[in-house]
């Protein structure tokens, strides 16, 4: 007679297998690398937002300071000219100069250049003779002119006058042709008790920036 062998399960939990660990640790990377696409995505475009934020704070406040300066832009008599110049520089303004009440009304030179993609807004100093009012004109900002960066990043600053009858216009030929046509009128006799219309009436700027896919246009009404 064979002997009866009894077998004793063993206590206790079992292990994992190395398999198993292996599946765990995957399953933990992908989740991980899940995980931290997600949140790269979320924080891609907080900050996308944030800067597109940033910008529209930044070019609400250039073609808001453009606007104000068109609407004080003075009479074409007042300068012996045009008051808005437009050039391969950029943007020049002869505008009233917000004074101390008073005090007699006087004159300020304000220009909009662009270098090395800053927007820099220069002004002269408040400007009481027509002789200094020339100068000013004519020649370049020296150190008595402040000087305001407004916009970094900036390609180029477009702007187009409206000059009736002509319309939309970059050539300020058409705008001193208007001058000599509006001062010609002046010697009708029916005419002569007008003020001297204003050649330009209107302005369009365009600006191109880095951050922008395609250029932002504005346009303000001058002297209104």
């Amino acid at each position: 007679m064979k002997p009866i062998v009894r077998y004793r399960r063993r206590g206790g939990s079992r292990g994992f297998t190395l398999l198993e660990l292996l599946v765990a640790v995957a399953i933990l990377a992908v989740v991980a690398v899940l995980a931290w696409r997600g949140l790269d995505a979320i924080t891609r475009g907080r900050d996308a937002i944030s800067r597109s934020m940033s910008d529209e704070r930044v070019f609400a406040e250039l073609f808001d300071q453009m606007r104000i300066d068109a609407r004080l832009a003075v009479s074409d008599d007042e300068t012996g000219g045009s008051a808005i110049t437009v050039d391969s520089s950029g943007l020049q303004i002869v505008r009233t100069y917000p004074g101390v009440e008073g005090q007699a009304p006087r004159l300020e030179v304000v220009r909009y250049q662009v270098a090395d993609g800053l927007v820099i807004r220069y002004a002269s100093p408040p400007i009481g003779s027509f002789s200094q009012l020339r100068r000013a004109m004519r020649n370049g900002e020296d150190g008595t002119w402040s000087s305001v960066p407004l916009m970094n990043g900036v390609k180029a600053i477009q702007v187009s006058m409206y000059v009736s009858p002509t319309g939309w216009t970059t050539q300020m030929d058409d705008v001193r042709s208007a001058i000599t046509t509006n001062d010609n009128n002046l010697t009708i006799p029916q005419l002569a008790a007008m003020p001297l219309p204003r050649a330009v009436t209107g302005l369009q700027v365009s600006i191109s920036a880095q951050t922008l896919k395609r250029p932002i246009n504005r346009a303000f009404l001058v002297g209104e």
